[in-house]
């Protein structure tokens, strides 16, 4: 996996951050979402990720899947565009910095066009050049770059494209469709989009952002590829319109709702059952929590045990 040194499977990512600010009260834009927080609650950002290793994560992710160019522009803050990737860089850091074991961090380029459209990916030149400037930014600071919520082919190749340029280890995670078939938005297969990388040293295929039950039908084809790093990581959101835009005005757009059925035990059973199928990579999206993330460490720790007869 490059230089990265992963001593024990399966790994485990940290969970939402978006929603989580909301839910400790930090006003989230429907434009620029979860960047709205490097300007106004830094702290909170960094407890969120510390909270994130108290519960047991072995990688936390940058909070810079809102910061996108076109979307600043919309505030007028375009030009803070470099200082606000450091700054997520930087608070993740400090939280790591403060960790008792080892702690990994993950640079997230996101959807530019939107999460969830496979309609508005731009052309593939543009993207790429985009993505490039951000992947450039982030890799100095972090331990692997994570092209997260992609939702087509097209686009998860030129996020990893421009990761894979930079030198560091590179994960690729697509969101699938509502229909739970396993495919991408796009309507793709995961074959599909996996052959869009066959080319480029990508280290990790996941899936993301999508119900449990979607990730659970991605895992044979992840598995056929034979790559060491696979899985996926749910998010706890009831079926998302197909026309969904953040900052849109119809009655469909804006805040998701939260499925009630999909607490952190429930949540748990889920990625136990992931693993089971050969995830070596778990964790939680928009919706889950700090202790969505401790509960799925608990099971691995206690399951570790038992497999080494320790209990």
């Amino acid at each position: 996996m490059g230089s990265l040194q992963i001593p024990d499977k399966p790994v485990l990512l940290d969970g939402g951050l978006g929603r989580e600010l909301r839910f400790r009260g930090v006003a989230v834009p429907g434009t620029i979402w979860s960047a709205g927080a490097l300007l106004t609650d830094p702290a909170v950002v960094r407890q969120i990720h510390l909270d994130y290793i108290a519960a047991g994560a072995d990688i936390i992710t940058t909070n810079t899947y809102g910061i996108i160019r076109a979307d600043l522009a919309k505030e007028g803050i375009e030009d803070r565009f470099a200082s606000l990737n450091t700054l997520a860089c930087e608070l993740a850091r400090k939280a790591r910095d403060n960790a008792s074991r080892e702690v990994l961090i993950a640079g997230s380029l996101p959807p530019l066009g939107g999460s969830f459209r496979p309609d508005l990916v731009g052309a593939r030149n543009k993207i790429e050049a985009l993505y490039t400037e951000q992947a450039e930014l982030l890799a100095p600071h972090v331990d692997l770059l994570l092209c997260e919520t992609m939702s087509s082919a097209a686009e998860g190749r030129a996020a990893a494209k421009a990761a894979c340029d930079t030198g560091r280890p590179v994960w690729v995670a697509w969101t699938l469709h509502e229909d739970q078939s396993g495919n991408l938005r796009s309507g793709e297969s995961i074959t599909d989009a996996v052959q869009a990388l066959q080319d480029l040293p990508v280290h990790g295929l996941l899936v993301n952002c999508c119900a449990p039950e979607s990730v659970i039908r991605a895992m044979p084809c992840l598995v056929a590829t034979g790559i060491e790093w696979i899985g996926g990581y749910a998010n706890t959101f009831t079926p998302i319109p197909e026309d969904w835009e953040l900052d849109g005005e119809k009655e469909t757009d804006g805040s998701l709702t939260l499925r009630s059925d999909l607490n952190p035990e429930s949540y748990a059973a889920h990625v136990i059952e992931w693993i089971k199928s050969g995830a070596t990579v778990v964790g939680g999206c928009c919706g889950t929590r700090p202790s969505h993330i401790a509960k799925i460490r608990s099971i691995m720790d206690t399951n570790a045990r038992r497999a080494n007869h320790v209990i």
